[in-house]
């Protein structure tokens, strides 16, 4: 099965590296399963239910999100809806949505669990406990763990914990592709940070000018989508065999524009 893992969806500009690049990143790596994590692509701040249609149109086939997932209002009356689409499983009991999703694909089981960190992120249930609590009933999957969080010690414990057990953790949130992606040593695939779609020369896909002068006079400023200059698309592409080994994988970071 080969897999293709994209760092979260900055605005309108990522939904234009999305759609450009999903076809042909389908068609030449022979892509069985696409993801992408959504929770960025409303103008930065959530997801619409029109723009999870759009972006399935683009050839993605699931769809994870974080911590803005309820950003758009009305959000939690839609979002039991999306039925490609999951949010942190650990958020408290009665959240609308779901936590992991499971399809098959050429006969095999495939699932997509979500996740949140709790370091510097909104209140929610414990990480660890709730993959030991579901992992019962999916084990029997490849299972793809979005690991949506802050720190990276975090996330590096996470991978740890459940090495062997997950197929792969794919950590976002922090929107900066890093340099140590591995295979842990009990099989389970590892990224800290996946990264983004959007602009490459803004604060993690934000124009520079408001985080600055936020970071400067300490003042809440708004801030708003990078969508001029150089852009970059960010994933991570990996294929597992029958019996859910990795066979191979590789960092995606593409650079366009001027």
């Amino acid at each position: 099965m080969k897999v293709l893992h994209i760092g979260d969806i900055m605005g309108k500009a990522g939904r234009s590296l999305l759609r450009s690049a999903v076809p042909r990143l389908r068609e030449e790596l022979g892509l069985d399963i696409v993801i992408a994590n959504v929770e960025n692509a409303a103008n930065g701040f959530g997801i619409t239910e029109a723009l999870y249609k759009d972006i399935l149109s683009y050839g993605v086939d699931l769809m994870s999100t974080g911590n803005h997932v309820f950003d758009v209002k009305e959000s939690e009356n839609f979002i039991r809806n999306l039925e490609n689409l999951v949010r942190p499983a650990n958020y408290p009991d009665g959240t609308p949505g779901k936590g992991h999703i499971t399809i098959e694909k050429n006969g095999e089981r495939f699932t997509l669990f979500n996740l949140m960190g709790r370091v510097f992120m909104p209140l929610s249930d414990c990480p660890f406990r709730k993959f030991d609590s579901v992992y019962p009933e999916i084990s029997r999957s490849f299972v793809l763990v979005d690991f949506h969080a802050e720190a990276t010690s975090e996330k590096n414990a996470f991978g740890l914990y459940t090495d062997g057990r997950a197929g792969a953790v794919l950590g976002t949130h922090t929107h900066v592709q890093t340099n140590d992606d591995r295979v842990l040593p009990n099989g389970t695939l590892y990224i800290t940070d996946v990264g983004m779609c959007g602009g490459l020369d803004s604060v993690i896909g934000m124009s520079a000018g408001a985080p600055i002068e936020r970071f400067l006079g300490g003042v809440p400023r708004k801030y708003e989508v990078e969508k001029a200059g150089k852009m970059v698309f960010n994933a991570l592409f990996f294929e597992y065999d029958s019996l859910g080994k990795i066979v191979r994988y590789s960092k995606i970071s593409e650079i366009s524009g001027e």
